[in-house]
C-alpha cells in the first residue's frame, strides 16, 4: 500500500501531491489495478490533512480514470500507468544510482542532479518531437 508523504514547504497543493504520489507508484508498479488506496481516514491519521482534501485527489484520480471507488469497500486502481516491466526498471534504476553516485561524488546536491537529469529528459523529449 502507498503511504503518502505532505511536504507542507513545497508550494505544490496537498491534493495534488497526493496524485503526483499516486502516479508515480503507478509508474512505478508499486500499485497494480485492483490494488486499494489507503482509505481517507487512514490517509488522515498518517499525514494530518484534511479528509477533504484527500477526497479531491482521490476524484481527480477518478476522473483520469486511475481509480475506481466503491461503496463502503474503499478506492481501488483500475489501471497502470508506464511502460516497461518490472525487470526493465529494475535494471534502470541500478544504472541510475550508480549515476546518482557518481554526481554526488562529483560534488553535486539533490537540486543540481535534479536539474541535470530533468534537462536531459526535456532535450530528449524535444528529440523525439522534432
Amino acid at each position: 500500500m502507498v503511504e503518502f508523504r505532505i511536504d507542507r514547504r513545497s508550494g505544490v497543493a496537498t491534493y495534488l501531491q497526493i496524485v503526483q504520489q499516486t502516479k508515480q507508484a503507478l509508474r512505478l508498479g508499486l500499485l497494480e489495478p485492483g490494488d486499494r488506496l489507503p482509505t481517507a481516514r487512514e490517509v488522515v491519521e498518517a499525514t494530518a490533512v484534511n479528509p477533504n482534501t484527500v477526497l479531491k485527489a482521490y476524484r481527480e484520480l477518478e476522473r483520469d480514470g486511475l481509480v475506481e471507488a466503491r461503496r463502503g469497500l474503499g478506492t481501488f486502481v483500475t489501471r497502470t500507468l508506464g511502460g516497461g516491466t518490472q525487470a526493465d526498471h529494475a535494471a534502470l534504476r541500478a544504472d541510475l544510482t550508480d549515476w546518482v553516485t557518481r554526481a554526488r561524488d562529483a560534488g553535486l546536491e539533490k537540486d543540481d542532479i535534479t536539474a541535470l537529469f530533468t534537462s536531459v529528459v526535456e532535450e530528449q523529449d524535444k528529440g523525439d518531437h522534432a
